[in-house]
């Protein structure tokens, strides 16, 4: 185990008081309610905890399969979720066991699936996850179903949920198409846009000037910044530039060492990472875009949001599975009192 220590704690959350408003992303939808919709992937990740990570051509022996629920989109809806949205998910699993299985788990967990297409002759995706002995992880996505997922649908269906939501959260690994039309019928209907970049496919360079919200981490930050243009090296620098871009925050999840976030304006503020016991980080940034997109849709500003959601990231990792510690609104609130 390892034991991440920063200078913030649960209960004193640094200030984001340099947001100016316009920052701050309020909803332009009239009385918008505590309602997410997610759109991405649907997984059941099959782990094995090794005492190290192969190499290239290397096995490492360790130990018993464990199966867990997976996807980002599939978790981050979990994540919001327990945080105390409701939640619709916009996906698609195989018309197999393990997507029936899938459905099942995230009825369970309090998502709306009724949105979610099964489609005949597709596998379910499945990703295969090797986690070390420090919580890091390597993982290869099976994408099955979620390459398939037909855009029609995911138009349809938010045509019919954008009225009545607070934030749509997006990532990137259905199709580039399927990526497009979420975020065009979000700005469309003027419902704040949550992108996670992960991976970075080359739409979202062309859906920059939709303004959503980018999530990225450092690396995928990094590979967005090159295909802008050259990547100055610097995280700061390059969020600025694509902020500029888009005349949204930029907000770069960096693993234990917290939350960057640069407004518009190229204002820059670090949220610090609480110290917890780190067990497995599979799942810590879809549990942050998950509750940011549940604070934003419940009212908060982003200067209130991000410090929650780096503490929900930062409880999830105590837990083996992109789940299991994805914590409730009661165990947030909590942690942070």
């Amino acid at each position: 185990m390892v034991v991440i220590r920063h200078a913030a704690r649960f209960g004193s959350p640094p200030s984001l008081s340099n947001l100016t408003h316009d920052d701050r992303i309020e909803s332009s939808v009239s009385g918008a309610s505590p309602t997410v919709v997610v759109v991405g992937a649907i997984n059941v990740d099959l782990v094995v905890v090794a005492p190290r990570l192969p190499g290239p051509g290397e096995t490492v022996v360790g130990g018993g399969l464990q199966t867990y629920g997976g996807g980002k989109g599939a978790n981050a809806a979990v994540a919001a979720a327990r945080a105390g949205a409701t939640v619709h998910l916009i996906g698609a699993v195989g018309g197999d066991d393990t997507g029936i299985a899938a459905l099942a788990e995230l009825r369970a967990a309090g998502v709306d699936v009724s949105d979610v297409a099964v489609l005949a002759g597709e596998s379910t995706g499945v990703a295969l996850i090797v986690v070390d002995g420090r919580g890091e992880n390597q993982i290869a996505v099976g994408a099955g179903a979620n390459a398939a997922v037909p855009v029609d649908h995911i138009r349809q269906c938010l045509r019919s949920l954008l009225p009545t939501a607070g934030c749509v959260l997006v990532s990137t690994e259905i199709p580039a198409a399927a990526v497009a039309v979420a975020v065009e019928e979000a700005f469309t209907a003027r419902v704040r846009c949550i992108l996670n970049p992960a991976p970075v496919l080359p739409v979202v360079v062309e859906l920059l000037a939709r303004g959503p919200i980018l999530t990225p981490n450092g690396s995928e930050l990094s590979d967005l910044a090159m295909l802008v243009g050259d990547a100055i090296g610097s995280a700061t620098a390059d969020a600025q530039r694509i902020a500029a871009m888009t005349h949204h925050p930029v907000v770069v999840t960096q693993g234990g060492d917290g939350v960057l976030v640069v407004t518009a304006d190229g204002v820059v503020q670090l949220v610090p990472a609480p110290p917890v016991e780190v067990r497995d980080t599979t799942g810590a940034g879809d549990t942050f875009n998950g509750v940011l997109a549940a604070r934003l849709a419940m009212g908060d500003d982003l200067a209130t949001a991000v410090p929650v959601a780096v503490v929900a990231a930062s409880l999830s990792v105590t837990e083996v599975g992109a789940r299991g510690g994805m914590p409730t609104a009661a165990q947030i609130d909590a942690a942070m009192s």
